[in-house]
């Protein structure tokens, strides 16, 4: 049986607890790292992104979407986006990440094939575009 397990990279203690008390009653894990500590991690393994899919070893599998940090992320003066729009570039991101593989973005998603195939034509997401990046 597969083990779900969230990673958390902070030292927010607030949003640390806020983030087991929201998985817990899941089944799911939580290991917290301080960002110096998963920066360790990190650079001791060669590895440029930790598994969520599994495994003891955070850094056994490279599964993650990177989250969006702030200097990513649009000004301020911008308009705040909506859940909609979010879930849509997760969605596009993973689609791109995994080259088309619908059903590889959807295990890295957290959703199943079935939801992943839903919200790309909720989305009018085209996956065919990932696929012709491939190939370019």
């Amino acid at each position: 049986m597969a083990r779900n397990v969230v990673y958390v990279v902070s030292d927010e203690a607030e949003f640390i607890e806020r983030a087991k008390s929201y998985f817990a009653p899941q089944g799911v894990s939580v290991q917290v790292y301080s960002p110096g500590q998963w920066s360790e991690m990190e650079a001791s393994h060669s590895r440029p992104a930790p598994s969520l899919l599994g495994g003891q070893n955070p850094l056994e599998r490279s599964n993650v979407l990177p989250f969006p940090t702030p200097s990513q992320q649009a000004h301020a003066d911008s308009k705040v986006s909506t859940i909609d729009e979010l879930e849509s570039k997760a969605i596009e991101n993973a689609i791109l990440q995994y080259r088309g593989n619908l059903t590889e973005a959807a295990k890295a998603l957290g959703i199943g094939r079935a939801t992943l195939y839903r919200k790309v034509k909720q989305y009018q997401i085209d996956p065919a575009m990932a696929r012709k990046k491939r190939a370019a």
